[in-house]
């Protein structure tokens, strides 16, 4: 399952602050991670976040594109609709 996040780095906490939509109408959940920007430490706290959240190991959470954007489509394995929903809440759209 592909899941859109917009990943905002250098936060205070690591944390999901819910679901929002972005400039296509595409729902975007909302992430926030202390790590900085650099050599993929982001991505990485990013890919551990969600895999904590949804119960999975981290190599079941892998970011396909967006690797140096806040925008990213990350490919997550074993998860269905349902369970992100159940991690994360329901999306806007």
């Amino acid at each position: 399952m592909i899941l859109h996040v917009k990943l905002t780095p250098r936060s205070s906490a690591d944390k999901v602050e819910g679901w929002g939509v972005d400039v296509s109408g595409r729902a975007v959940l909302k992430v926030r991670v202390r790590a900085q920007p650099i050599e993929g430490e982001a991505n990485s706290a990013l890919e551990k976040l969600l895999a904590r959240g949804l119960g999975l190991p981290v190599s079941d959470v892998r970011v396909r594109r967006g690797g140096q954007s806040r925008l990213k489509a990350v490919e997550v394995d074993g998860a269905t609709p349902t369970d992100i929903e159940a991690a994360f809440g329901a999306p806007p759209i």
